[in-house]
């Protein structure tokens, strides 16, 4: 079954790191990553850029609206994703607890709906 592993974590905190050690967490990341790749987990992943740099369209009445920026403030934002192949949801799970995101923000995982 596939599943998304949403990423939450707070974007002010990660801004607060000093250069080294956002290089250790993206690092650590990768090493994630290179990880799922050779267990054959990994479906696909990447890192989102700021909620700054988001776009929210909704339609009202018939229209399109759109709001630059996330459409809600939030205590944690959604900054990236991987898409993981795993024989159940407690394998999932356990995937889910070694990504390194996991130690400060969340990690939503949500099956995928296979048509």
């Amino acid at each position: 079954m596939r599943y998304v592993m949403l990423i939450y974590a707070n974007e002010a905190m990660e801004e607060a790191m000093s250069e080294a050690e956002r290089q250790l967490f993206f690092n650590a990341h990768l090493e994630y990553a290179r990880t799922l790749r050779e267990k054959g987990v990994m479906v696909d992943g990447n890192p989102l850029l700021p909620t700054s740099a988001a776009t929210t369209v909704r339609k009202r009445d018939g229209k399109a609206l759109t709001t630059h920026g996330p459409f809600a403030e939030t205590a944690e934002q959604l900054g990236g994703y991987y898409v993981i192949e795993c024989a159940n949801l407690d394998e999932a799970l356990e995937w889910a607890a070694k990504n390194p995101s996991a130690s400060y923000g969340s990690i939503e995982l949500r099956p995928v709906m296979e048509f």
